[in-house]
């Protein structure tokens, strides 16, 4: 236990102690954290254990110790438990994940539950003096960003980094964000952004909740409802009572490169009109809300047209590839996870004007390396991570409000300094939902 102590001394002053000293605490190559002690790597506790969660889990066993696992589902948390890559049969199992947060010896939590649970869980974590690395989307309201966002600036020597790994890809992500931020497309006129649509599916017949799951805690703040298998764990994404379908689930993702390509992710940034018409949703729907509770109800096919200052328009659509096309007045190129392409990619028009600076200049002044060792230099250097909390939730704004524009079938207009929805009740009633009693968010 002094050993311990030690660590957790250590780690509540890394940022300060790096100025200081030569010596490294955590090394940042995988591969030597094999030859460490274990006493000498962060302790983790994973909170949400499928399939996503585990495989996240797997990566942050590279950098420390996993001595909890967490999951409303039984099944998931005794397969990590036992998986000679996470908790290898000798962390602690749980199902409420308050168990992880009151444990003084765990320096990191991994949030990776559904969508509506991260905000509340993020909070008490931070709170509970915990780095916390949280899987995307980080939100589910508007309201949310506002107050992750509260709790990230009362919590600034705490590392909060968001699960947007397409930040950390060198040779076409950030490649593509240089060569905008750099003019050498020109003047951007239009991004289509492009995320698919969801699926449709139903109706989904009501059946017996299994035995190793507790639906009523995997529901949390959302309204409660009959067990539907389609409802839960990876379908949950396409049920606005838990997420934002594609808005959220690829926007994250895309909209996010997007905005930070534009220089469009800083406080009081982003669209002033969401054009939302048009969009087709896989069940009725009456004032913005579905009116089956048997069937996938996020939007399948939609084009919402974001305006930016500029009269940038940022076209977020289920149509085409999946990937972000940047129009400028001197050239076009397309990028996604598998390519970047277009006549100034061809022809290197960013030759020399593509260095180790440049990319170190979008690391936040880091050197760039994989997603996650990136997460963990930061909690031994301190400084914002590449994936920050503050840039995302500019991107998720406006990700929600072409949710609600979509859902209501309007145009919507947005004034993102002081973050409300202008000149429209109904529209303005989507920034918050109400939550079940005892779920509530804490407020920091």
């Amino acid at each position: 236990m002094p050993h311990q102590n030690t660590r957790r001394d250590f780690i509540k002053t890394s940022a300060a102690a790096a100025a200081a000293s030569s010596v490294p605490y955590f090394a940042w190559n995988p591969k030597a954290f094999a030859n460490q002690d274990a006493n000498d790597k962060p302790n983790i506790g994973c909170i949400g254990v499928g399939s996503m969660g585990s495989g996240d889990a797997r990566a942050h066993a590279r950098f420390g110790n996993i001595v909890a696992v967490c999951d409303v589902d039984e099944r998931h948390a005794l397969r990590a438990k036992n998986d000679g890559n996470i908790g290898r049969g000798q962390a602690d199992a749980y199902e409420d994940y308050r168990k992880v947060l009151d444990r003084d010896d765990i320096d990191v939590v991994s949030v990776v539950t559904p969508d509506h649970w991260h905000v509340k869980i993020a909070i008490e974590a931070l709170e509970a003096g915990k780095h916390v690395f949280c899987q995307k989307p980080l939100t589910l309201t508007l309201e949310e960003n506002q107050l992750i966002r509260r709790a990230c600036e009362k919590h600034k020597d705490k590392i909060f980094f968001v699960g947007t790994q397409q930040r950390s890809d060198r040779g076409r992500w950030l490649r593509a964000v240089n060569m905008v931020q750099k003019g050498l497309l020109g003047d951007i006129q239009k991004v289509t952004v492009g995320i698919n649509g969801s699926p449709t599916g139903g109706p989904f017949d009501v059946v017996d909740v299994p035995k190793e799951l507790n639906w009523e805690m995997w529901q949390g703040q959302a309204p409660l409802e009959e067990y539907r298998q389609r409802r839960c764990h990876y379908e949950f994404r396409w049920w606005y009572e838990y997420s934002g379908g594609k808005f959220t689930d690829w926007g994250a993702h895309h909209v996010d490169i997007a905005q930070w390509a534009l220089s469009q992710n800083g406080p009081g940034q982003g669209p002033t009109e969401i054009d939302g018409r048009g969009c087709e949703h896989p069940v009725e729907y009456k004032d913005g809300y579905a009116t089956a509770k048997d069937s996938y109800n996020t939007s399948h096919r939609f084009s919402v047209k974001c305006k930016f200052p500029g009269d940038v328009v940022v076209d977020v659509t289920s149509q085409g590839d999946n990937g972000v096309t940047f129009e400028g007045t001197e050239g076009r190129i397309f990028v996604n996870r598998g390519k970047i392409v277009g006549k100034p990619i061809e022809e290197n028009w960013d030759d020399g004007k593509f260095t180790q600076e440049d990319v170190e200049r979008l690391y936040k002044d880091k050197p760039h390396e994989g997603h996650k060792n990136n997460f963990y230099r930061c909690i031994r250097e301190g400084g914002l991570p590449v994936s920050d909390a503050f840039s995302h939730v500019q991107a998720m704004a406006t990700c929600h409000l072409s949710a609600i524009a979509a859902r209501l079938d309007r145009v919507i207009k947005w004034d993102p300094e002081k973050e409300v929805i202008i000149g429209d009740d109904e529209a303005q009633s989507f920034v918050a939902r109400d939550r079940r009693e005892g779920y509530d968010i804490l407020k920091v």
